[in-house]
């Protein structure tokens, strides 16, 4: 049996209809699903519709069919934007979103629940306490906390992370003002990278509004700007259990593009192809 990666490389998301003729074949053979596709090339995708609305237990366990050919393969996904921005912990919604989770989670393929928060969520004293009441909330799952805004940086925020079991995400973000620059940060044994793209039209959006309209971001990473980041992923890689990087710029296709792009730098090959070299 092939051992675990400790580093996985994917895409945000899958089921975009933009990307059939792009990332799909224009013309799919008639049982191609396309979760089933990706997870051909890559060991983890990033559950992204989980932040508009939960799963139900019984897609989840259709996806865990779907990936089966690659036993490498893990899921994270994305905390409810009830939770993360509307800051709604009723207890039924909580329960109702673990519920779609569960069956991922008892196969041992949810690597991260990610709670992404808006960039005017600041490191102050009620939003420190919101977030352990969060990670309490969620306690039976290992979580990451995407903070957009520098302030999370002071060593008592990351202190909170530590002491709480509490992932950082790195992110790659527009340039803005207090945002969150890149960083290599470790506050649990899972690492977690997202790189968002730098699409103005996009970013500029986010952070005056603090929402999130579904809009993608339309950037593609030069190999020069992946570059950067391979640096800074190693070095979270080399200290962590599991290790997930997570390209969340898909129009277009272009988080599949640089994904790939992003495995071939990284010396990467997924667990499907592994495997049917391994049976070859």
């Amino acid at each position: 049996m092939l051992p675990p990666p400790r580093l996985r490389v994917g895409p945000s998301g899958w089921d975009y209809p933009q990307w059939q003729g792009i990332v799909y074949p224009l013309r799919p053979p008639r049982r191609l699903h396309r979760l089933e596709y990706l997870s051909r090339y890559f060991d983890t995708v990033e559950i992204e519709s989980t932040f508009r609305q939960p799963v139900r237990t019984e897609i989840s366990r259709l996806w865990l069919d779907r990936v089966k050919g690659n036993p490498r393969f893990q899921f994270t996904a994305v905390l409810g934007r009830q939770f993360t921005h509307e800051r709604r912990l009723d207890a039924a919604e909580v329960s109702r979103f673990k519920e779609g989770l569960w069956p991922l989670h008892r196969a041992g393929r949810l690597g991260c629940l990610v709670l992404q928060f808006p960039w005017v969520f600041r490191f102050t004293v009620e939003n420190r306490e919101f977030l352990i009441q969060l990670r309490r909330a969620f306690h039976e799952f290992p979580m990451a906390a995407e903070l957009r805004h520098r302030s999370w940086l002071a060593e008592e925020a990351l202190g909170t992370l530590i002491d709480y079991r509490l992932g950082f995400v790195n992110i790659d973000q527009l340039d803005y003002t207090s945002a969150t620059p890149p960083t290599a940060l470790l506050t649990t044994g899972v690492g977690y990278v997202r790189l968002h793209g730098r699409d103005p039209n996009y970013w500029v959006r986010e952070f005056r509004a603090g929402t999130e309209d579904g809009g993608l971001d339309n950037y593609l990473y030069s190999p020069a700007e992946l570059g950067q980041w391979r640096e800074r992923i190693q070095h979270v890689h080399a200290h962590a259990t599991s290790t997930f990087v997570i390209a969340a710029n898909p129009a277009g296709g272009k988080s599949v593009v640089n994904a790939l792009q992003l495995s071939g730098l990284l010396d990467i090959a997924s667990g499907a192809e592994t495997l049917h070299r391994a049976v070859a």
